[in-house]
């Protein structure tokens, strides 16, 4: 049951009302967007709900039980704040979504109706549409560990406690010439191997991309040249000069654990596991 707020309920029985939609939107750096289907700004809680946003959204549902309930909210791309390449970039993967039902005249009066997730996001030209998750999403999310050959352990986390501040696991390097946002030669790995840093986490630290960060999915030596590629093109254009720094990656592998990181004690799977030859094996007379 929700309680409505002093004044909203008289508000609703008289037939006439002054409502609005507003959604706040908390993205991964903790920024709040507000935004709002009313032709003018309202601001409550610290946050401008900005007014001719292009947003629309479908109509809410709830139901018993724990499944999860899912709303899609469509915008136009066209807010300064609200940016295709931030779409792009992730920014707002899982960001934090809360939908208030407004009297736009007495701001006070204000009811949340919905809180949750972004899921997925699908672009159109200069529309978006992004699905809104409930909170019960996160019930349907695989939890505990799992029994596997693979370490289940984040490279440099607590569990792990690899030092990825070490000079063998990090560099910093430059963009030398570009084939795309995805793939460029670089600057500054020669004393480093091939596919040392394969499967590890790329922070640029100057041009059009600086402060965001994508996993490399591949490290090679062509002739000369060091290539990189990563999993996704950047959101903006990468180009010749740009600076970032590169940490080692890992494929989780016991052999990789105790060669690349001397880190076998807190390798976090289970290598001598039996596999299917030792399921379906049976006794036999020598």
């Amino acid at each position: 049951m929700r309680e409505l707020p002093a004044g909203l309920q008289q508000h609703l029985d008289q037939g006439a009302t002054t409502l609005c939609w507003c959604w706040k939107l908390i993205d991964n750096t903790g920024r709040a967007l507000g935004f709002t289907d009313h032709d003018q700004n309202l601001e409550f809680d610290g946050v401008i709900f900005e007014a001719s946003s292009g947003f629309t959204g479908t109509e809410i549902q709830s139901s018993l039980g724990l499944n999860i309930d899912n709303l899609d909210a469509k915008g136009a791309l066209r807010s300064d704040r609200l940016r295709e390449d931030d779409l792009q970039a992730g920014r707002y993967d899982n960001a934090v979504v809360e939908i208030w039902l407004v009297n736009w005249r007495e701001l006070s009066q204000r009811l949340l109706m919905r809180k949750g997730n972004i899921g997925e996001i699908t672009r159109d030209l200069q529309v978006f549409t992004a699905e809104i998750r409930g909170l019960a999403h996160h019930l349907h999310q695989p939890k505990g560990r799992i029994y596997q050959f693979g370490c289940d352990a984040s490279l440099g986390d607590a569990r792990c406690a690899v030092d990825l501040s070490s000079s063998v696991y990090r560099a910093a390097a430059t963009v030398g010439e570009v084939e795309s946002s995805q793939r460029f030669t670089v600057s500054g790995l020669d004393d480093f191997e091939e596919d040392w840093f394969a499967r590890g986490r790329l922070q640029w630290t100057s041009g059009s991309n600086s402060g965001r960060a994508m996993e490399v999915r591949s490290h090679r030596l062509q002739g000369s040249a060091v290539v990189l590629q990563l999993w996704q093109a950047m959101a903006s254009p990468v180009i010749e000069g740009d600076t970032f720094v590169l940490t080692a990656g890992c494929d989780k592998q016991f052999s990789t654990c105790k060669s690349k990181f001397a880190n076998a004690l807190n390798f976090r799977g289970f290598p001598h596991m039996p596999g299917n030859d030792f399921v379906l094996s049976y006794a036999s007379r020598d």
